[in-house]
């Protein structure tokens, strides 16, 4: 495992933390001894067969690995022109891919001997992995969550607070997922002494964006072998949608060596690039600069303020990108597009009616695009599209936005 993950693709950050211009350690004094710790124990794990036997034992047994690579054949003959494949990272334990990451993140916790567990949230499904697998080795666990994202993703506060977390609405800002993680980051900073920070994208100071893409990289590793076995080869287009953008570098990350795989990250076009602080497409609209610790691109304005953005979806709505999205973007391996609220809601209802399947609003931003494209491929293009969320969490959320009364069914 560590050989097949490491050693085969790309490489990057360097010493320094950087992708390129990207990335870094921009911390505290205070926080620099926990990343230079963190990172020492990393590089240790990564070598280490007893942390990856652990890992996939817990992978197969807990999470449910590998999940799916489905073929959605009626999706598929809708669209009449390229074949669509789901990778199916929902039908994971508590409904995401953000367990593959907590996993690996909770076991260096408890090798470092840190028994209280911090997280920041969005969507909810971050800090709802965060409480399981806390709860499963009986650690304390405090989710930040911004007091917005409280409202709109309800169920997941309740599972969250079931499991014996306790989550913490974070009011200032427009209480959302960057709101949040500087909440988190000022209790790091408080205390440092026996508290793991569990970041759950692949943003922050290093080695948190490598870390977590790699903990996520299972996600292509499986792609991989399961398109060789469906259909003898490669699919020639990954999809993946991205807020901070976990779930799109764990799809990405084991093809970009491969120069015949496109690749596309989706981000949220709210109600439109061209709306000034109406979505949250920090590629489009963004510039670069620093935030919760690494250099990455921003929406921001003139004086280098950050700007709020906006997203119909809880786990895109963050007005910036990991740093190896940004170099990936600059150097041109991929290529980022945005899809707006109207389009994802689009996406949403037709996964659910062609494919019994209900979509998070996160991954229906890269459903979307692939509806974008897709007509316009030949049959024999295969496009591979990551289902990285589960969308009952969202079903509140599209009600009030399709004008359904849900006290009719309540």
């Amino acid at each position: 495992m560590p050989n097949e993950l490491f050693n085969s693709f790309m490489t990057g950050p360097d010493e320094r933390g950087r992708f390129g211009n990207f990335g870094g350690r921009f911390v505290s004094e205070t926080l620099m001894p926990l990343i230079l710790e963190l990172e020492k124990q990393y590089e240790i794990a990564k070598t280490d067969l007893n942390f990856w036997d652990e890992m996939n034992e817990l992978w197969t047994n807990y999470v449910g690995r590998p999940s799916p690579l489905y073929l959605a054949k009626r999706l598929t003959n809708e669209l009449g022109g390229a074949k669509v494949y789901m990778k199916r990272d929902e039908l994971n334990h508590t409904g995401a891919h953000k367990i593959n990451n907590v996993l690996g993140q909770i076991i260096l916790a408890r090798r470092m001997g840190k028994n209280r567990i911090i997280a920041e949230t969005g969507a909810g499904q971050h800090g709802v992995a965060t409480a399981t697998v806390c709860a499963k080795f009986g650690l304390k666990c405090i989710v930040y969550m911004g007091a917005h994202d409280v409202e709109r993703q309800a169920p997941n506060v309740f599972r969250m607070r079931l499991l014996g977390a306790e989550v913490v609405p974070v009011t200032s800002g427009r209480g959302t997922l960057k709101d949040a993680m500087n909440d988190a980051l000022r209790d790091w900073v408080t205390n440092v002494r026996d508290t793991f920070y569990c970041i759950g994208t692949v943003a922050g100071p290093h080695p948190y964006p490598a870390m977590v893409r790699d903990f996520q990289s299972i996600i292509g590793k499986e792609v991989k072998e399961q398109m060789q076995l469906n259909e003898g080869r490669s699919p020639d287009t990954l999809i993946a949608a991205i807020g901070g953008g976990s779930n799109a570098m764990g799809l990405f990350y084991p093809f970009l060596d491969d120069d015949d795989v496109n690749i596309v990250g989706v981000e949220a076009g709210g109600k439109g690039v061209n709306q000034k602080m109406e979505h949250c497409a920090s590629l489009t609209g963004g510039r670069a600069g620093v935030l919760h610790g690494n250099r990455t691109y921003l929406l921001q304005d003139d004086d280098g303020q950050i700007l709020e953005g906006f997203s119909i979806s809880a786990g895109l709505d963050y007005p910036g990108i990991g740093p190896e999205h940004a170099w990936l973007h600059d150097i041109g391996r991929a290529k980022y597009v945005s899809i707006t609220d109207e389009q994802a809601l689009e996406a949403f209802q037709l996964c659910c009616e062609l494919e019994g399947i209900i979509p998070a609003l996160e991954p229906s931003h890269a459903l979307a695009y692939v509806m974008k494209i897709a007509p316009k491929l030949d049959k024999n293009h295969i496009i591979c599209m990551n289902m990285c969320g589960r969308g009952d969490k969202d079903i509140f959320t599209v009600a009030k936005h399709l004008n359904f009364d849900m006290s009719e069914v309540c």
